[in-house]
């Protein structure tokens, strides 16, 4: 893992079209905002592992129904 240090309105770029900004620090808490092309999915890493769950979840049990019933 990369560690950066950054402070309040200072930005990194990710692969020259994905720029992560600082916006503000309170306490504990940091303001991020991302600035990335439409196709580039952004999600909260709770909310990603969820969706991956649902989505491993749904390959499971509808996967193995739609093969069974092929045969």
């Amino acid at each position: 893992m990369l560690t950066l240090s950054r402070k309040k309105g200072e930005s990194l770029v990710i692969n020259n079209n994905i720029e992560v900004t600082i916006l503000d620090i309170r306490g504990d808490q940091i303001k991020v905002g991302i600035a990335a092309p439409k196709e580039v999915p952004v999600y909260r890493k709770e909310i990603f592992l969820e969706i991956q769950e649902s989505n491993k979840n749904a390959m499971n049990l509808d996967g193995m129904d739609a093969l069974k019933n092929l045969f």
